[in-house]
C-alpha cells in the first residue's frame, strides 16, 4: 500500500521582505499591468496590511489593504494562476473582512477594472456592491487606460 500524501497546511502569513520575490513572481504572472517591487515596498514602509496564503512553501495568493476612519480600500487581492477558480479569492476576502471588523472598520472599499467580469462576480458573491466609476484608472494596453468599477460592503 503506498503512502497517501500528506495534505497541505493553508495558512496566512504577514508579507514580508523575505516572501517579496515570491509575491513579485506571482503578480508579473497574473497581470499584464502588475505592481513594481516598489510598489510593494511601499505598502510594507507604510504599514499597509499584507498577508500572504500560503499552502506549505507555495504561494497561493495574498492582499494587501490600507486602514483608514472607519474603513478599509483593498489595493491588490491576487490568486497565483495555478491556483485560481479553487475558491481561495472567497479565503482571503473572509479574511480580509474580519481583519477589518477587528480594525474598527465599517466598510470595505475597493476598485476592479471594468473588464474584470469575474473578479466583480466574486466581489458581488461576498455582498460588495457597484457604487460608483473611476475613469481612465488603470494603465490598459498601447497606452490606453481602463476605467474601474469603485465597490464597497457594508461590515
Amino acid at each position: 500500500m503506498s503512502a497517501l500524501p500528506k495534505p497541505a497546511e493553508v495558512r496566512f502569513e504577514p508579507l514580508t521582505l523575505q516572501r517579496l520575490d515570491a509575491v513579485l513572481q506571482v503578480e508579473q504572472q497574473a497581470y499584464a499591468h502588475p505592481w513594481s517591487r516598489d510598489n510593494f515596498l511601499d505598502t510594507l514602509t507604510s504599514g499597509y496590511e499584507g498577508q500572504l496564503l500560503m499552502a506549505d512553501e507555495t504561494l497561493l495568493g495574498y492582499f494587501i489593504a490600507m486602514n483608514g476612519v472607519d474603513e478599509v480600500h483593498l489595493l491588490n487581492i491576487t490568486v497565483a494562476p495555478d491556483y485560481q477558480r479553487q475558491g481561495w479569492a472567497h479565503v482571503m476576502l473572509d479574511a480580509l473582512a474580519i481583519w477589518a471588523k477587528g480594525q474598527a472598520a465599517d466598510w470595505l472599499w475597493l476598485e476592479v477594472r471594468v473588464g474584470n467580469l469575474r473578479a466583480m462576480k466574486v466581489y458581488e458573491s461576498q455582498g460588495y456592491r457597484r457604487v460608483g466609476l473611476r475613469k481612465n484608472y488603470y494603465p490598459a494596453v498601447q497606452g490606453q487606460r481602463e476605467h474601474a468599477v469603485v465597490m464597497s460592503l457594508r461590515l
